[in-house]
This record gives C-alpha cells, structure tokens and sequence, in this order.
C-alpha cells in the first residue's frame, strides 16, 4: 500500500506545481492586460479572470490538499520519518510551499476583482518562488540529509540568483524585441 500512497503523492505534489508554476504567468499577463485599451483589455482580462479561476480552483487547489492528504498518509505509514532531521527542514519548506500558496491565492482574489497591486516584473520574480521550494524539496527527499541541505540551500541561492540574471536577460530582450 505504501508504493501506491507514495505514487499519488507524488502525482499531486507534481500538479500541485504544475498550478503554482502557471498561475504566477496569468497573473503577469492580467497585470499586463490591464495597461491595455479597450477594448482590448475588457476581453484580455476576462478570459483571463476565467483560466485563473478554474486553474486554481480545478487544478491547483484540489492538488495542493491531495498532495497533503497523501504525504500525511505517508507520514502515519512511516512514523520514523518525523525522527528525522532531513524531515524537518523538508517539512519546513512544505510549510513554506504552504504561505507561497495562500499568497499566490491572496492575489488571485485581487485580481479577481480587478485590483492590481504588483507590478508584472514583481510577479516574474515571484514566479521563481515556487521553484525554488521545489529544488529544496526534491534534494532534501533524494539526498535524506539535514547536513547536505545547507549545501542545498547554497545552491538554491545560486539558482536564485541565477534566475534573476535570467529575468534581466528576458527584460532587455523584450525590450529590443516586444513580440518575444
């Protein structure tokens, strides 16, 4: 039973991303939609208002609570694990995955009533917040050790900063080519 629990999981952990990697790119393209004349931007922002909703309340949200569901399934299965410090640093970031989640669903509903409060290079930034607990996440689990986490950590930093400099890279390309 425990390969099966392990597997569903895994399935929604991975569309629970899958959601938290896309919503963030909506969100830019609302925020964008909204600088737009009309008419364009009254059609642009309500197609948009209706692929949010039903990502984050079809995908996104149903995934985040199977992926808890299970991995606290796995948790009652293997008790030891909780013993564990690669565990707790894991389980740490899942509460951080958590935050990033109720954020990602505090601006859903701003936008959802046309409040625009971020900037879409804010969002393209907080876009990468999500896979930064990703990589943490997926070392802790593979590696099972709090020691090479802290190497973790450094590496997510360089990710971090390497996902910045990418950013700035897209920014000024954009900039001399609109349509890219």
């Amino acid at each position: 039973m425990y390969e099966y629990i392990k597997a569903l999981h895994l399935i929604f952990v991975i569309t629970w991303f899958a959601g938290l990697f896309y919503i963030p790119r909506l969100f830019i393209y609302h925020i964008e939609a909204a600088d737009k004349p009309s008419p364009e931007k009254e059609i642009l922002t309500k197609q948009l208002k209706l692929m949010t909703k039903r990502l984050w309340f079809i995908i996104t949200w149903p995934s985040a609570i199977l992926a808890l569901v299970f991995g606290i399934w796995l948790l009652v299965i293997i008790p030891v694990w909780l013993q564990q410090p690669w565990m707790h640093v894991k389980l740490a970031f899942v509460v951080l995955l958590i935050v990033y989640h109720l954020k990602s669903h505090q601006i859903f509903k701003q936008l959802q009533r046309d409040e625009v409060r971020y900037t879409s290079k804010f969002m393209r930034i907080y876009n990468e917040g999500a896979t930064l607990i990703l990589f943490a996440v997926v070392f802790l689990v593979i590696l099972k050790s709090a020691f090479n986490w802290v190497f973790g950590v450094v590496g997510i930093l360089v990710l971090g900063i390497l996902l910045m400099l990418g950013i700035r890279l897209y920014k000024r390309i954009r900039a001399k080519n609109p349509e890219a």
